[in-house]
């Protein structure tokens, strides 16, 4: 299933804020653990993840440290801000408004015909 872009786009600060309130990580690891939950369906490049964290860094919803874990490389850590811990609340409210209403509609709907696409003409 491929997963639109603008699905993967509103939902990229939410899924990497709650990822680090587990734990603290860097940009590999981040990208491993959203294919993981989300079973392979959101397939992430380093260029949709990279210039998120920049930005959640500028807005100060996230901080990073560089380290070097005993013999391995050296890493960007990322961890997440109270001010992240709350603007990932205030995102939790919005998606939970969001979900509502479309379960709402999509239960509306449920018992109704399905509507056929238009045939394309030769």
């Amino acid at each position: 299933m491929r997963i639109a872009k603008d699905l993967v786009a509103a939902s990229s600060t939410p899924l990497v804020l709650g990822i680090l309130t587990e734990e603290e990580s860097y940009g590999y690891a981040i990208l491993k653990e959203i294919g993981e939950r989300s079973g392979g369906r959101l397939e992430w490049t380093e260029g949709l993840l990279y210039p998120l964290l920049h930005r959640l860094e500028r807005v100060g919803y996230i901080e990073s440290t560089w380290r070097t874990p005993e013999g391995g490389r050296r890493r960007k850590y990322y961890r997440i801000t109270e001010a992240g811990r709350g603007e990932l609340a205030e995102q939790r409210r919005q998606w939970a408004a969001v979900v509502d209403a479309l379960q709402d509609v999509w239960e509306a709907t449920r018992s109704a015909a399905p509507v056929a696409p238009p045939a394309l003409e030769a």
